[in-house]
């Protein structure tokens, strides 16, 4: 056998462990600063198993060492509308001390694959490039065209990734009408006989805000009534204490209504409770979707432990459900109170499509024919994604990522978190899925 005919016998099956443990083990940690060692490698492997079977990738470089790649896949119609899968490159930091396996190794153990963006999001990234690898190693074209980004900053809101590209290089996108990414197409286990497909069709806004105290510098001795740690601290409490009211989008009636539907039981959001107790793993994830939110997540005052300073500040990671931003910030105001000045470091757009077209139908079928349980419904991230971004070139975003899980891996809680693995097999499966969707769509 030939080197070139051993190259055409490997499949999307066959390689995606592997394009999944190579990927992990570039380290792309995002701390939102550019002091990071960005994507620049990891955009330029990419590019490069791209080239391998035939594409013209491009790097983008937004800033030094921040770095998305893009190619197009002539589709077999170029007069339809063409499809944009897209992913992200970097990851959030990870503290090597706190996992089992280094979270750079891209290790495999207990039929996982471990480190840190196995499930956000390499694992996506590397079923994407598995799929077009075997596509245009065995000539099968798409029925479209369809675009693929490779992309920088995600997790620090997408300013040197996506946002760059749609405000710099919106030709890249040119005819792309939808698109799909991540954190959607992953199974929740209601019994043997079904098995839920979470498609994510909205997400909520974000507001990244930086609050500010003023106060009266002095001595630490002397009695103050004016310290700014003292207001900040108490009006950071009553908006970290504060729990906002439910709000039911459509997307969320919807999930509630299909999920109801699949347990035998009516699912009532305004007893919160209740109902997430029905959602095992996935009841933090759906649950911040019931209500606008807002965690503070830093506190900075002082120097010295015997001098009061004259400022003190916080940050706060607030996310708002689409159509709510304005009661979000008229809430955040009066909880705040007048003393607490507020600015945003970064926000960005609620998104919310509806949950039909035949772009959906593509992934319903295909999710059913490699696992006859299945049944795709729309539900909303709590988070955001590079979605945003696209949706003001007017593509239609959608999350989907497939992926069967084993009902006892908390899926939801390795976002972000310690020991990020992903099932094998799981990614075996989001391969046949993705190239089944990709015919269908």
């Amino acid at each position: 056998m030939s080197e070139t005919d051993t190259a055409r016998s490997v499949t999307g099956e066959d390689e995606v462990v592997d394009l999944c443990r190579e990927l992990i083990r570039f380290d792309t940690s995002n701390y939102g600063d550019h002091s990071g060692p960005g994507e620049r490698k990891a955009a330029e492997w990419v590019a490069e198993k791209l080239a391998e079977v035939g594409l013209e990738p491009e790097i983008f470089e937004s800033h030094p060492g921040r770095a998305s790649t893009v190619a197009r896949i002539e589709g077999a119609d170029p007069t339809r509308p063409a499809l944009l899968i897209h992913g992200h490159l970097d990851v959030v930091p990870a503290n090597a001390d706190d996992w089992t396996h280094h979270p750079f190794s891209g290790e495999v153990a207990d039929g996982c694959v471990w480190g840190r963006g196995a499930v956000d999001m390499k694992d996506m990234d590397a079923m994407t490039l598995a799929v077009v690898r075997d596509r245009l190693r065995s000539g099968r074209k798409p029925p479209r065209d369809i675009v693929l980004a490779f992309l920088a900053d995600e997790e620090a809101g997408g300013t040197w990734g996506a946002r760059h590209l749609v405000d710099h290089h919106p030709d890249l996108f040119e005819g792309v009408t939808e698109a799909i990414s991540e954190v959607g197409g992953f199974s929740f286990t209601v019994s043997e006989q079904r098995r839920l497909y979470l498609i994510q069709t909205a997400e909520k806004g974000m507001h990244w805000m930086k609050l500010k105290v003023a106060g009266t510098a002095g001595h630490g001795s002397m009695i103050h009534r004016d310290n700014a740690i003292t207001e900040l601290s108490e009006a950071v409490a009553r908006l970290g204490r504060h729990r906002f009211p439910v709000r039911v989008t459509k997307t969320t009636r919807a999930f509630l209504d299909e999920l109801g539907d699949a347990l035998g039981t009516e699912l009532d959001p305004e007893d919160m409770e209740s109902t997430l107790a029905r959602l095992g793993g996935i009841a933090k994830l759906i649950g911040a979707t019931l209500s606008n939110t807002a965690n503070p997540t830093q506190l900075n005052a002082g120097y010295k432990v015997n001098v009061i300073p004259g400022e003190a500040t916080a940050h706060v990671d607030g996310r708002f459900l689409p159509g709510h931003e304005d009661e979000f910030l008229a809430d955040l105001d009066r909880i705040l109170g007048p003393h607490v000045v507020r600015e945003d470091v970064h926000s960005d757009k609620a998104v919310e499509t509806s949950f039909d077209g035949a772009l959906v139908e593509a992934m319903q079928a295909s999710l059913l024919a490699e696992d006859p349980t299945a049944k795709a419904i729309p539900y909303m991230l709590s988070g955001g994604t590079d979605a945003k971004s696209f949706d003001d070139l007017g593509i239609r975003g959608f999350g989907f990522a497939p992926l069967k899980l084993p009902p006892e891996l908390d899926f939801a809680g390795m976002f972000h978190g310690v020991d990020e693995r992903v099932p094998v097999d799981g990614l075996q499966f989001g391969v046949r899925v993705l190239d089944r969707f990709i015919d269908a769509s």
